[in-house]
């Protein structure tokens, strides 16, 4: 199935004029794309977004239908050859959207999230704290496939709809493991939560903040594993304080109530106590204080992770 360049010209500026009313990142890029090549985007008389499939619009007088091929199987239209054309893009970690005009297939557009350089040596240094990175996502199997090969993923649960990310979170909960889930769209807000500990990216929306547990400053997976890192820091610190602290009074009140006087020795004068007291409460603080270094030691700055409020 070919069509003429008007055709797919015509195609893409249905498209893009419906992606206009859309939120996904997918849709922003076709926007962009055609904003970049002066195409006059069309105003939408109806619109509906239908999460995990696409979208529906009505433009110029037609009924226009963006999407993946689930979305086209569930309104009977024929993709013929753009199926295969599909499968070749989603092997290359593309995106393959559908688009359909009054009932017909019209064109294919692919779109490609190319992870960072970062990504893949953020997961990389995750798998090396023996933890184990599942990618949780709406696309479809082939090209998450192909992602998680260029990122170093070794288990992907792939075409899950916005509403099941928080049952692919209990289903993993359920095999005995603790869940760190990392997100940072609307449709992340619900695994976030029922994650043991929810960590979403400071670029993120307001809905995926307010519902994890961790905000990252930055938009760098990076910052995951260091928020990890810190977090042992932290309780390996909270040890060390309760060991001094219990030390200082397991050995100090006993000689504060006499216990050298019984055994001949010399009564100590409070100033002692008092000296003993501070020398404490300064060891135990000045050795909290040392994870000030943490974000400097790691990366040269200040830490990126900070505890997000629970409302």
């Amino acid at each position: 199935m070919s069509f003429p360049r008007r055709a797919r010209c015509r195609a893409y500026q249905f498209a893009a004029s419906a992606e206009k009313g859309s939120e996904h990142p997918l849709g922003d890029a076709i926007v962009q794309n055609a904003e970049a090549r002066k195409l006059a985007l069309l105003p939408v008389e109806k619109f509906q977004a239908m999460p995990g499939r696409g979208i529906e619009a009505r433009i110029d007088g037609k009924a226009v239908l963006l999407g993946n091929e689930k979305l086209m199987n569930e309104k009977g239209i024929g993709l013929g050859t753009l199926l295969g054309s599909s499968e070749s893009m989603a092997a290359a970690g593309k995106t393959p959207m559908f688009v359909a005009v009054d009932q017909s297939a019209a064109g294919l557009i692919a779109v490609a999230d190319v992870p960072k350089e970062s990504s893949a040596r953020a997961i990389a240094g995750l798998r090396e704290m023996g933890l184990e990175v599942v990618m949780i996502t709406g696309d479809n199997q082939r090209t998450a496939n192909a992602i998680a090969a260029q990122v170093g993923v070794n288990r992907v649960l792939a075409e899950v709809l916005p509403h099941q990310k928080a049952e692919a979170v209990k289903r993993i909960q359920a095999e005995g493991r603790k869940v760190a889930m990392v997100g940072d769209g609307i449709n992340d807000a619900a695994a976030l939560a029922q994650a043991d500990v929810g960590i979403a990216i400071g670029s993120g929306t307001d809905v995926a903040i307010e519902s994890a547990d961790i905000v990252l400053m930055k938009s760098d997976l990076g910052d995951v594993a260091g928020a990890i890192r810190l977090s042992k820091a932290t309780i390996r610190t909270i040890k060390q304080n309760l060991f001094w602290a219990f030390g200082y009074n397991v050995l100090g009140i006993p000689i504060a109530a006499g216990l050298l006087h019984v055994f001949g020795g010399p009564l100590l004068n409070p100033i002692f106590a008092a000296a003993a007291m501070s020398l404490s409460s300064v060891s135990v603080v000045s050795n909290a204080l040392r994870l000030r270094r943490f974000g400097a030691r790691r990366r040269g700055g200040s830490t990126a992770p900070v505890p997000a409020e629970r409302r």
